[in-house]
């Protein structure tokens, strides 16, 4: 009896020294807003997000964008950034769109519609403690003029 009892305790402690599990998912990205300034430059802020059961650093992040199906340009960055697991946060980036999609924004403006956007490119991640992978990631959505806020789309 005394020997089953130290068996189950020793069984016990060695599933309590396996920790929950590591997982890592691919990380997603999209534009969080849209903020047309006074010189005609875009500030865009990219929310990135970590799927994964561990922290990971953001490196790098290069996405080219269009809107309305007009090229816009690349947003590009190494923020360096650490997100936590399951969690997210916002990096600003600045960008002096194409002709084309300036205006397809300013038109959604004026009209006080929607706009759709694709975001095509990649994301480098260092999940914590291991080596840095390349994400290549796709999405599309939509941003919508936000009331009260005159040149801002969400």
């Amino acid at each position: 009896m005394r020997w089953a009892s130290w068996a189950l305790c020793a069984l016990l402690l060695a599933a309590c020294a396996s920790g929950p599990a590591r997982r890592v998912s691919e990380p997603t990205a999209r534009i969080q807003q849209l903020t047309v300034l006074a010189d005609g430059n875009w500030s865009t802020e990219l929310r990135i997000e970590n799927f994964s059961s561990i922290p990971m650093r953001f490196d790098s992040v290069q996405f080219a964008l269009s809107v309305d199906g007009q090229d816009a340009g690349t947003l590009a960055a190494q923020p360096a950034l650490t997100i936590g697991p399951e969690s997210a946060d916002v990096i600003t980036m600045t960008l002096s769109p194409s002709v084309a999609a300036k205006l397809a924004v300013a038109d959604a403006l004026a009209r006080k519609r929607g706009l759709d956007y694709t975001l095509e490119g990649t994301v480098a991640a260092t999940p914590d403690e291991q080596r840095q992978r390349e994400y290549k990631l796709k999405r599309s959505s939509a941003l919508s003029p936000t009331p009260g806020l005159p040149g801002v789309l969400r």
